[in-house]
């Protein structure tokens, strides 16, 4: 095992416990200067590596680079192996600490048989589709009924592909495409 000093040691040790082997954030009180030295050190090892860092996940910046954008620090298989941690290991615990941390897959929605939303959903497969009208007549509802279960339960909630179209003499003309 290579010598490494505290500092060195316990910032490649928070980086292998952390997801995507995230360097960044530093030890509390290692900055400035003192930062830099310690930091390109270990770069200069091959221990730690400068890559892009992901605004949108929010991760820690090393350096700005200027242009809006800036690097972070990640723990390389050397410096996973400087302070005795297989590389295997460290990202099988990095994939299980994603995956716990996904929440479960939504069932999917399905609609019910024999209620008024599926005789909607039996109007818009017509291959002539529904008028609002004709389907308040099937379901004995208000039309602003109909419209709000069109627009939520099918096509927000069972993400159905609803298509509205203007007919000459019938208004608009709501259909599942075939």
């Amino acid at each position: 095992m290579t010598k490494l000093t505290e500092t060195q040691a316990i910032i490649l040790s928070a980086a292998a416990q952390r997801a995507s082997n995230l360097a960044m954030p530093l030890p509390k009180g290692l900055h400035g200067a003192a930062a830099k030295k310690v930091i390109s050190m270990m770069i200069g090892r091959g221990w730690l590596e400068e890559v892009d860092a992901d605004l949108r996940k929010n991760e820690p910046l090393w350096r700005e680079t200027g242009d809006g954008h800036g690097t972070t620090l990640v723990v390389t298989d050397a410096g996973l192996l400087a302070i005795g941690v297989e590389p295997v290991v460290v990202q099988t615990m990095a994939a299980i600490r994603t995956h716990a941390a996904q929440p479960p897959a939504p069932k999917p929605a399905t609609p019910r048989a024999g209620t008024k939303q599926a005789q909607i959903i039996a109007l818009l497969q017509r291959p002539e589709g529904a008028s609002v009208a004709e389907m308040v007549e099937a379901t004995s509802w208000q039309a602003h009924t109909v419209r709000g279960a069109i627009s939520g339960a099918l096509k927000k909630r069972l993400g159905l592909p609803i298509i509205a179209e203007k007919v000459e003499g019938k208004g608009i003309v709501y259909k599942l495409p075939a």
